[in-house]
Formats: C-alpha cells, structure tokens, sequence
C-alpha cells in the first residue's frame, strides 16, 4: 500500500524524519505502518470534553489493533454555555475556522494517512468536519457522548433549566434557593449537554452524513458502550484506508439531504444552519437556504427532545437513536439509502431491520407531531437573504404574530430591559449589531430566550436577531436575519413601535412600513465602526461571509 505518510518516513533522506519520530518514543516497527492521526478535542474547561482522553486512548487501541500507528494531537474547544452573555461568546462560532484550519496545518505538515476526529460541542463538530471535506483523506468521527440529564425534585433537568429558572426568579416564581439547588444537579458530569442543542445535533447528523458509527450521536458521554465505539471507531478508520474511503466520497449532496432530513425530524437546533452549507462549501458543493426549507416542506418532525419537551438524548438512544429515526424516515423514502457510510456499507444496509423501540420518543412516520420539519426559513423585507427560526419550539399562539418593536443594539441592553421588566406582553424584541460582522461573531442568545420564557413570556414575546441562537433556545426566536444590521440589512433601520409581521406557517417576516420610508431611513443610515479593533476577531469580522452562506470565511482571493 502507498501511503501519504511515506513522503516523510520513506527513504535515505529522511533519516532525521525518522530520528525525530524515534525520539517521540516510536519503533521502526510503528514507523513502517500507516500513520493515523487521531484529533482530540480534549481540555479541562468544558464538560464535554473533560473526558475525551478515555475516548482517545480507547481509539488508539483500536487503530492498533487493525494494525496501524495513532499519533494524537489536539485542537481547541469552547463552551458555548460558558462563553454566554459576556464578550467570551463573540469567540465561539469564529473558533469553527480555527479548528478547521489547525488540523489541517497538523494533518497537512505531518502527511497522515488517516484521521480519527473526536470532537464533542457546539464548534468543535463542524469545524472538525469542515476539516475533514478539505483535506479528504480517509476520516472517521467518535464524539464524547451526551451528558446523562440531571435530576431535580423527581424531574428531569438539564442546562437550560438553570438559564430558565435565572428568569423565573426574576420573576418572583422561584427562589434563589432553588435556583441554587438547580444549578447543583442539572448537570451531572461529563459529556455534551443533554437536550437537543448544537453539539448533540451535529453529532447525530455526522451519522446522517455517513461519517460515523450507528449510536456516535445518542450513547450517553458515561456508558461503556461509548469506549467500546471508540475502538471500533479505531479499528474501523484502517478499513476506510484499506478501501480508499475519503470524506468527500461520502458527503455526497445526497448525504447532505439525509443531515438536513435528519435534523428536521429531530428538531435540531437552528445553527446546523451555519454548519451543513460551511462543510458543503469546503468541497464545493451547493447549498443554499432554499434547500432547508425545500426538506423541511416534505420531511415530518418526528421527535421532541429538550428544549421542545421534557426528554433528552439519553432517551432517543433508548429508543434505537438515529438509526431509528432514519429507518421511519426511510419508510416514506425520506432518505437517500444508497450513499456510502463509514461502516463500508451503505446507508440504506446500516439500517435494514432497525426497529423504533419507543414510539413515545420517535413518532411513527404515520403519526408526526407535524407534518413538516423542525426548522423554518423565514423572508420579507427585514430578512429580504432569510432567517431561521426553530419551528418545532414555537409555542402555536406564537407561530403568527404581529406587534411593535423594541430595539436595542446589543444582547446586554436587551437583557437589562428583559429582566427589568421593561418588556410588555406583545412585544418583539429586536436585537441587531450582533451579526457575523457586526457583533463580530454572531452570538448565541441563550440568556435572553431563556429569561422570556422563564419570566412565563415565550407565549407574548417574540425576539428576532442578527445573531443566533443556541440549540437549547425555544419560543419565537427568528435568527440570522440576513443581511445584517453591520451590512445595511433593513434590520438596522428599524425603530422602537415599527410592527413587525412574524407569520411562520406562511414564511413571512416584514416590517410593515412603506417601501419609501424604508428607503428614506436607510438613505441616513451609515454603519457604525466596527466593534473590535485587534486581535482574531478583528480579522475575522473583514472576512467572515453573511450568515445565508454559512458565516465561512471567504478565501476567493
């Protein structure tokens, strides 16, 4: 077999090569076999990630096993909850391309043969597969596992209950003595945050794309079965060596349709949104907001898992996990069952014979909780390039909504005013400069939603953002308007009692003013300088592209 790394092992000149390989402790033995570079997002802040050491090491045995040498290195990983409602935040979603772009400096220096990526959160996922599409060798992904939900009172509790009770208190509806007692259990160790946020969105959608094992998006961060995966994750990446397997043979624009499938009859979070089209243009492949919205029209949502319910991941495992939730999504040919996966067998061959073991927790394809998918795109004149809403966490009263603004230039002066009481029922809340540019980096608003629906307003109020939203926002939050505030979007001229029409069964989104005085006020607006000045994000706000094409960094020069 000719391998990649040869380049750099093979031959009378690259005695120092393997001097320096030697030196890292390597025999002529683990030398002369392919070289897998196994990247682990390991680090000791976020809780997804403080245990992806066990993970990596159990991958390791397995590459050994199937007789290959893994070499491990690291990339970075932020925790979006950490990171919330402060400046750290501005950071999260610009670190997606810092992740995509160091594993390839690593993979691309260093001539890998083949790549295990271990990441678990929010970023970490998409940058890795972003990662993964570029440098198309053959790769394969085993993420950390969902956190198990917290207990509480005889209930189950997760992050987002700790935000929402943050409002509840504020609202006179609980005290900070259970507040207390809530942050203590709602999250009970390691893994990604239990509900259907970002993280565990993108992991079960790397199933969808064929890019890993059945169960790599439900088994819980703290079963054995996931060190058992993660071997077999080891074990399995020399098979796609073996085969010639890359990336780009995989995601395919039919597995790309299966992710976006997958992810409205889950109910996912909103920012896959960003993520699909960012891996998709790594590869050239076209994908448009026109397509979310065209499989959410025929693709019905078949589960509600936190923040849509009270369940979480631990129980859609139980349930048969993705696999399950493909074979009843298959049984209206809702999946493309011919693409390639991972496993070496086809999408359609990994699921024959799975059966849904909990109709409670994935409705039967004949009975959805609708018959449309779990995200929307929105247009209008304030969105005239789209935005996206998590349709499925709306509460019905909210899904057509018309009220006057209330418009602030950034999420602190907006929470200020939500937890002030300043908002009244009826109310759209308007939060702008917080775009990819603007902001820079296209904040999650986790501390706002959660407050509304904690001060009992989700069914009232809705909020509409340049920014985003975290997987675990539910209500009527409309994100990504787009263009945004920073680039001219109308969403910049608007002003506090303009009426906003939200009309979601209808795909609407307005500011109900007349075309000329919109003309009029954009013809005085002039964008405000940019809000950082040095340093990464800096640099990322000049190149950073609209939030419609995925927020990727535009290389076209």
């Amino acid at each position: 077999m000719n391998l990649r790394s040869d380049a750099m092992k093979r031959g009378l000149s690259k005695a120092p090569h393997r001097s320096l390989l030697k030196a890292a402790g390597l025999s002529d033995e683990e030398i002369n076999r392919p070289l897998i570079g196994i990247v682990n997002s390991a680090n000791e802040v976020a809780p997804g990630h403080i245990h992806l050491d066990k993970i990596a090491e159990a991958v390791k045995a397995g590459v050994r096993i199937a007789g290959g040498t893994p070499l491990e290195f690291s990339t970075i990983g932020i925790c979006d909850g950490i990171a919330m409602n402060h400046p750290g935040m501005k950071y999260s979603l610009a670190s997606r391309e810092v992740i995509a772009d160091s594993v390839e400096l690593m993979v691309e220096a260093h001539r890998f043969d083949a790549l295990v990526m271990i990441p678990n959160c929010d970023k970490i996922v998409p940058g890795m597969l972003m990662a993964a599409m570029r440098i198309n060798i053959p790769t394969i992904f085993v993420s950390g596992g969902p956190m198990l939900a917290g207990r509480y009172r005889g209930k189950e509790i997760d992050l987002i209950s700790v935000f929402e009770a943050v409002g509840a208190v504020e609202a006179g509806r609980m005290s900070e003595k259970e507040l207390s007692e809530i942050e203590d259990y709602a999250c009970p160790g390691c893994g990604s945050c239990a509900g259907m946020f970002t993280a565990n969105t993108m992991n079960c959608l790397t199933e969808a794309l064929g890019m890993a094992l059945p169960g790599n998006g439900t088994i819980p961060a703290v079963y054995a079965e996931r060190v058992r995966l993660a071997k077999k994750a080891g074990m399995q990446v020399m098979e796609l060596l073996k085969r010639d397997m890359k990336p780009r043979g995989i995601m395919t624009p039919g597995a790309f349709e299966n992710a976006l499938a997958v992810d409205m009859a889950l109910g996912g979070s909103t920012n896959t949104v960003l993520h699909l089209p960012a891996i998709a243009h790594e590869a050239g492949i076209g994908f448009d907001l026109d397509l979310v919205d065209e499989v959410s029209g025929r693709t019905p949502n078949l589960c509600k898992i936190s923040p849509a319910s009270s369940l979480h991941v631990q129980e859609l495992d139980g349930a048969g996990g993705i696999p399950a939730v493909m074979a009843e999504l298959a049984k209206e040919n809702l999946i493309n069952a011919d693409v390639p996966t991972v496993t070496g067998k086809t999408l359609g061959e990994n699921i024959k014979g799975v059966e849904n073991l909990n109709p409670e927790v994935i409705r039967p394809i004949t009975e959805p909780y609708s018959k449309i998918g779990g995200l929307a795109i929105l247009r209008g004149n304030l969105a005239p390039d789209g935005a996206v809403v998590k349709q499925s966490a709306v509460l019905p009263e909210m899904l057509k909504h018309n009220g006057p603004a209330r418009v602030f230039d950034s999420e602190e002066e907006a929470v200020e005013a939500i937890m002030g009481g300043k908002i009244n029922k009826g109310d759209i809340i308007i939060i702008r400069y917080e775009g990819p540019k603007g902001g820079p980096g296209m904040r999650e608003m986790l501390t706002p939603t959660s407050v509304i629906a904690g001060m009992g307003l989700d069914a009232t109020v809705a909020l509409i953002t340049d920014g985003r939203f975290s997987g675990g926002s539910r209500g009527a939050a409309i994100g990504h308007i787009s263009p945004e505030a920073q680039e001219g979007g109308t969403i910049a001229i608007v002003k506090d009692g303009d009426v906003i029409e939200i009309d979601i069964p209808g795909r609407k989104l307005n500011l109900k003013l007349d075309q000329r005085e919109i003309d009029r006020r954009m013809k005085e607006w002039s964008p405000p300088p940019l809000k950082v000045k040095g340093g990464y994000l800096a640099l990322y706000a000049k190149l950073v592209s609209s939030a419609s094409k995925g927020a990727i960094i535009e290389r076209s020069w």
